[in-house]
Order: C-alpha cells, then sequence, then structure tokens
C-alpha cells in the first residue's frame, strides 16, 4: 500500500515522503480500514509517540495522521461491534501507524459507524476536533447552561466546534481570534467577539470557564479572567499560571466511540458544522503537512474516492 512515512526525527516535516509499506495486520480487537479520508495535527512530528511505541522502542518508519474514515475491510480475533464494508470514522492509536495511508489498523473502540449521508472529508475533520472540544467543555470544565465561557482561536478545528456546542448548551460564547475571523465566529454562534491582536481581551469580564488551544502567553493572561470557582482548561500544555480561586486543566484528547455517534447526529441535523478549507490527495499530503499558510478551516487527505 502506499503511505506517507517519517524515518528522521531531525529532519521533520521536509522528511515526510510517499512509499510503499506492507499491508497492515489485524491484532487482536482490531480492523483495518481502507481509508478515504484522513486528518492530520502539524505538531505531531513533535510527539514522541510519533517516534516511538507503547514500550518505548523506535517504530520509523512511522505514518502520521490519527484521525480517519473509512470502510473496514478485515476484523482482527475477537472484535465485535464492528462489521466488514461498515462505513466507520474515529481515531488512529497515538503510538501505532496512523492515516495518511491506503489502509490503516485501529482498535475498534476508537471507531463509530459513519451515516450513509455524510462525507468522509468531513468525518475526517471531527474526531480530534470535535472530542476535544466536547471533553473540554463538559468533561473537565463542567460548563453548564447559563455560564459564560471564553474560547480561544474560535474560528480554529477545536475552537469552532466549541462555540457551536456551548451555545447550543446555553452558555454565553465569548470568542477570541483575528480580526479576520469575527463574522465566522459570530456566525457559529458566539455572542461576542474578541480581537487577539487590537483588543484589550483580558479586560472582560471574569467568566466561568476560559477554553485555550493557543498557551504561551495568551493562557497565561487568561488566568486573570477565571471567577471564583471557574476552570482555566487547556490543550496547549499545563498552565503556569493558576486562577486566583479557580481549577486549571491540561488534558489530551481520548477516543470515544458513543460520544463520535453523537456528534455524527448532530452533523446529520444540521446542529453542527465542520470547517473543512482544503481536500487535497495523498500525492500532496506532505506539502499540505509543511504548509504554513494559512486556509480558513481544515485541511483533510483524500485518500481514496467512493
Amino acid at each position: 500500500m502506499r503511505a506517507i512515512t517519517v524515518r528522521d526525527r531531525e529532519a521533520g516535516v521536509t522528511g515526510l515522503t510517499l512509499e510503499e509499506l506492507p499491508h497492515p495486520h489485524a491484532a487482536e480487537n482490531d480492523v483495518i480500514l481502507r481509508v478515504h479520508a484522513a486528518g492530520f495535527t502539524r505538531g505531531e512530528l513533535d510527539w514522541p509517540a510519533t517516534w516511538t511505541d507503547r514500550a518505548g522502542r523506535d517504530r520509523t518508519p512511522s505514518v502520521p495522521g490519527h484521525e480517519v474514515s473509512g470502510v473496514v475491510t478485515e476484523l482482527g480475533y475477537g472484535t465485535t461491534g464492528l462489521t466488514v464494508g461498515q462505513r466507520v470514522f474515529g481515531l488512529a492509536d497515538w503510538t501505532r501507524d496512523g492515516s495518511l495511508a491506503e489502509y490503516v489498523a485501529v482498535e475498534a473502540r476508537n471507531l463509530a459507524p459513519l451515516p450513509a449521508d455524510i462525507d468522509h472529508t468531513v468525518a475526517a475533520a471531527l474526531p480530534i476536533s470535535g472530542l476535544t472540544a466536547w471533553q473540554g467543555l463538559f468533561d473537565h470544565a463542567r460548563l453548564t447552561t447559563g455560564q459564560t465561557v471564553l474560547i480561544h482561536g474560535a474560528a480554529g478545528g477545536v475552537g469552532s466546534i466549541a462555540v457551536q456546542l456551548a451555545h447550543e448548551a446555553g452558555a454565553r460564547v465569548i470568542g477570541t481570534g483575528r480580526f479576520a475571523d469575527r463574522d465566522t465566529v459570530l456566525g457559529l454562534g458566539a455572542h461576542t467577539f474578541l480581537d487577539l491582536e487590537a483588543d484589550r481581551w483580558e479586560d472582560t469580564a471574569q467568566v466561568d470557564v476560559v477554553f485555550d488551544v493557543i498557551g504561551g502567553d495568551v493562557l497565561d493572561r487568561s488566568a486573570a479572567l477565571v471567577r471564583p470557582g471557574g476552570t482555566l482548561v487547556s490543550i496547549a500544555h499545563q498552565p503556569a499560571v493558576r486562577p486566583a480561586d479557580g481549577r486549571t486543566v491540561f488534558f489530551v484528547v481520548e477516543p470515544d466511540r458513543a460520544r463520535l455517534a453523537d456528534l455524527a447526529r448532530r452533523l446529520r441535523d444540521g446542529r453542527l458544522r465542520v470547517r473543512v478549507g482544503a481536500v487535497r490527495p495523498l500525492s500532496e499530503a506532505a506539502a499540505a503537512f509543511a504548509s504554513r499558510q494559512r486556509v480558513p478551516g481544515r485541511t483533510i487527505i483524500r485518500v481514496a474516492e467512493g
């Protein structure tokens, strides 16, 4: 099969190549997917799991990409809940070869059925962003109706879904970003937009939850915005500055089949929109990975047609 691989950690994105690899093996409780579309995170070449397995052993050449949508072609021993020929989407394991390939082996529990009327390219943009947004808002920050949440990077993959979910939950939503993102963020359901570069957003009244996807100075300056009993949650790194009387949470997204299925239902019902900005073939995946051009929405790799 064809796959995007990386062998040299020092080379970074310049070391990404398209090459032939053996067909993956279905371990116990795995499925083999014929990949139709895949998503990737540009920072994943810095993740230790890209280079070593769970035991710390070198696993290069590695195949990056961890969001996948495709069709089940094979079941591993003991696999239940999915069938050959079924459309599914979800998360490829962090410490195993990923989704930028024609076939990938994935633990069945990390996948959810994909309705026939949702395109694979849309589904591939949902797992990390959708699960991260849900887990950050509700599992970790415990956001409830009537509370106020400030979402940094509200036009991005995670932020745009977080805005929609928080709005639907009955929260007052403040979204931040660049000036060019204003109409997009307000259109997703935010009540207020703050320009991170031009507005004095630190002067905003205190909020119940700050959901950060940026990190650094923005995260540090956000601690003062959290009212007593509130939560500062980040996916960038552990907050260095704590709210005076609140919680801090740093987390890494976890697979959740039931929540993926719920997010798919929201897509079908029109209650959730996923922003896909560009769709490129597998042969252009390395270039897409290396690109620093700002695209309004996720870049998704289409691996197979149909």
